[in-house]
């Protein structure tokens, strides 16, 4: 799982607003006034994995064959500093929608896309938005994705 998540993490690195991209270890679970992150950011977690058993093959490695399917999440969040009430100025409301730009190209980076040659495309299966009351605007966003021989 290393080699995967090096791999869509360098894949996200294409998103050019991201300044901050890692693992979810937790940054923005503590609500303290200054989580360990910089925004805006994407942190990705491997979700779920459910695996099947195929059986044996002696001349592979490992020699029990499986394949597997799971999720895979990525937060997206940003510190909403300004509003987008349609009374705000053009560049605020521009300001403060722009992660929705960034959730677009995240999407257009992965939607389709094989991380590694042992899995299949990341398919988006949800989107849904976290609340919170920290001024940090953020969303969850699931993607399905499948493994052979694993």
């Amino acid at each position: 799982m290393k080699t995967f998540l090096e791999s869509v993490q360098e894949k996200l690195s294409k998103v050019t607003a991201l300044k901050y991209i890692d693992e979810d270890w937790g940054q923005l679970d503590s609500y303290s006034p200054n989580p360990p992150a910089k925004f805006p950011c994407a942190l990705i977690d491997i979700t779920s994995l459910d695996f099947t058993n195929l059986g044996k093959d002696n001349s592979a490695s490992p020699v029990n064959r499986q394949t597997g399917e799971g999720t895979i999440t990525f937060i997206v969040a940003d510190l909403k500093l300004s509003n987008t009430s349609h009374l705000a100025p053009q560049s605020q409301k521009d300001n403060a929608w722009s992660i929705w730009t960034i959730m677009e190209d995240l999407h257009k980076e992965i939607h389709g896309w094989r991380p590694v040659n042992t899995s299949g495309a990341l398919m988006r299966v949800r989107h849904r938005r976290i609340r919170r009351d920290d001024g940090i605007q953020e969303y969850q966003i699931t993607y399905s994705i499948g493994f052979t021989n694993v």
